[in-house]
């Protein structure tokens, strides 16, 4: 796992977590609750996703850059030899 994700999983499991207890020590019936829950674990997961695709557009710049400096550096290195 790389530093990002393992930074994304532990903001994800963070609010879960809060998610959840401040769910279940709310004053409201069962359903309500349940309703709550199911409400909020859809937003987690839309932020997740949103996290994760915004992670893969920055590591897809980082390879882009990466993949042009190795080039370059394969064309110093022909020049060379």
């Amino acid at each position: 796992m790389t530093g990002l994700s393992k930074v994304l999983l532990a903001v994800g499991a963070s609010l879960a977590v809060g998610a959840a207890l401040g769910i279940l020590y709310a004053p409201d019936e069962g359903v309500e609750t349940r309703r709550k829950i199911a409400r909020r674990g859809k937003k987690l997961i839309g932020s997740v996703k949103d996290g994760i695709d915004d992670g893969r557009e920055s590591l897809e710049e980082v390879k882009d850059v990466l993949q042009r400096q190795i080039s370059r550096i394969n064309q110093k290195l022909e020049q060379v030899f």
